[in-house]
């Protein structure tokens, strides 16, 4: 074998797996884990929604029931949302502002005991991993794998513009 291809062979495995990026294929799989970690939190207290109705903590006014049922709606509705890539900057808002209220409610409850005392295996931190990812998506948008890129297609197609303007945005 010849030693120049010996030799070449770890450059190119370097190149390989660090010059390409999946970014819209990363996009659409951190939209699918986060809607599917969140919807799953929704289905358990629909199961559970007898028992949680008088303890879920009641905010903004509303009871601790009609808290529990709109959380349930913005775990499963914005989840289905962001898992398809359809308004996705919208559908974030929701569960975002919950992700901030459920930290705000575990960091009160343990106020007590003091914040820093919380571990790992606690579920302290569980909003603000959801918030970092929320944040996240926020920024970068929901990628070309999602209803709306190809929403945004359809509508610069159909006003005779080019994609390179969605590009640009």
């Amino acid at each position: 074998m010849n030693r120049k291809k010996v030799l070449g062979l770890p450059k190119k495995i370097y190149v390989t797996t660090s010059g390409y990026s999946y970014t819209h294929l990363g996009r659409l799989f951190l939209r699918l884990f986060v809607g599917i970690m969140l919807m799953q939190f929704g289905i358990r207290q629909i199961e559970y929604a007898s028992m949680l109705s008088d303890t879920f903590p009641a905010v903004m006014g509303m009871t601790s029931e009609t808290s529990l049922w709109t959380m349930i709606c913005i775990e499963i509705g914005c989840s289905i949302f962001i898992m398809a890539g359809f308004l996705t900057r919208i559908m974030i808002l929701p569960p975002f502002v919950a992700m901030i209220l459920a930290e705000y409610h575990l960091l009160h409850d343990v106020a007590t005991n003091a914040s820093y005392q919380l571990s790992w295996e606690q579920p302290g931190y569980l909003p603000i991993m959801f918030l970092g990812i929320y944040f996240f998506l926020i920024l970068v948008g929901p990628g070309k794998i999602s209803v709306d890129y190809f929403l945004s297609l359809h509508l610069l197609h159909s006003s005779d513009h080019s994609e390179e303007e969605l590009e640009e945005v």
